[in-house]
């Protein structure tokens, strides 16, 4: 089968959101290479090892490479998504001098040919991500994550991820209830449940990161421990609240097993959804319960700082990776 491959030359800043538009015009998958240069900065502090090639790709920048069925109309596709990467600057996101290019691939070219750099990796001091089609034999203490992202979502790798695995091994005391936002492949409930949390509510609007997420879940059995919805955090909000009105009972659904409030909420998304969530997150949480807010660029840390603070949290940490941020909040106890 042939594909059609879109290449769009931008910044690391910008390629979550393109991919995204990527992902709403009907991409079969997508790629995203970034800086390989001896100069990126990698932390290699657990031991990491990267068997990335060296490119040619400036520091800061990024290749996102779309994948577009046979008979797609591509002028029209690329009419379409032009003015949405521009439309990013108006929301402080610098995509860079952006530059497009279009050509057919075979199946075989990118379909499986990723796999080859994704290795097992120690991401923190407990957790490493496995690819499930690689051997590996965990240490004492290890805790395996087996994944299959697929095309469309990341292993695990990118500093937003890590930086949620990092402190979800920092805060989890175990036996915790967690509702993730935003799960993608699953990886940050799956970590969580390794770490001890006891439940975890995992939520998508996407439904290719739904059924990736359930996929993951089964491969690590944890099915029982893991529930993966097509949802939001406001809809699973009102959804119990509309059944604790029913039922005068404690705010949850019949169809839900994570009872709300919850101990802990994570969100790995970007910062102007974040921004647009806060006072649901607020009210989703126990008095003391903790918000980890990840993907947040360094030019929106001052926004999401202020949001969090303006709904009632307190700011425990900021932890940062490069330019990304990923910010922990309290709900302060109910006096």
């Amino acid at each position: 089968m042939k594909w059609n491959e879109l290449t769009i030359a931008t910044t690391e800043e910008a390629t979550e959101m393109i991919s995204n538009f990527l992902h709403e015009h009907g991409a079969g998958g997508v790629s995203i290479e970034e800086s390989g240069t001896l100069n990126k900065p990698r932390d290699t502090s657990l031991g990491q090892w990267y068997e990335l090639p060296l490119n040619d790709i400036p520091e800061g920048q990024a290749v996102i490479k779309g994948y577009f069925s046979e008979g797609t109309d591509m002028e029209e596709l690329l009419a379409a998504v032009k003015p949405r990467v521009e439309e990013l600057r108006d929301f402080d996101i610098d995509p860079g001098m952006v530059e497009y290019s279009i050509m057919e691939v075979d199946d075989e070219d990118w379909a499986t040919a990723w796999k080859q750099y994704f290795k097992p990796l120690r991401i923190s001091e407990k957790l490493t991500i496995k690819p499930t089609w690689e051997a590996y034999e965990a240490g004492e203490g290890e805790r395996i994550i087996e994944l299959d992202p697929g095309m469309a979502f990341g292993t695990g790798t990118h500093p937003t991820t890590a930086l949620c695995l990092q402190t979800l091994e920092s805060v989890i005391k175990g036996g915790e209830t967690m509702i993730d936002v935003g799960t993608g492949s699953g990886i940050l409930a799956i970590g969580a449940c390794r770490l001890g949390v006891k439940q975890v509510l995992a939520l998508d609007l996407d439904p290719v990161a739904v059924s990736s997420a359930t996929e993951n879940v089964r491969l690590n059995d944890l099915s029982d421990d893991v529930e993966v919805r097509l949802s939001d955090l406001l809809g699973v909000l009102h959804e119990s609240e509309s059944a604790a009105e029913l039922n005068g009972s404690p705010a949850t659904s019949a169809q839900v097993k994570v009872q709300l409030p919850v101990d802990l909420i994570v969100a790995n998304i970007l910062a102007e959804i974040i921004l647009l969530f806060i006072d649901d997150v607020y009210a989703s949480l126990k008095p003391q319960g903790i918000y980890i807010a990840s993907g947040v660029y360094m030019n929106k840390e001052e926004d999401v700082e202020q949001g969090l603070m303006k709904a009632g949290f307190e700011i425990v940490e900021k932890r940062r990776d490069a330019d990304w941020i990923a910010f922990v909040a309290r709900k302060p106890q109910v006096n």
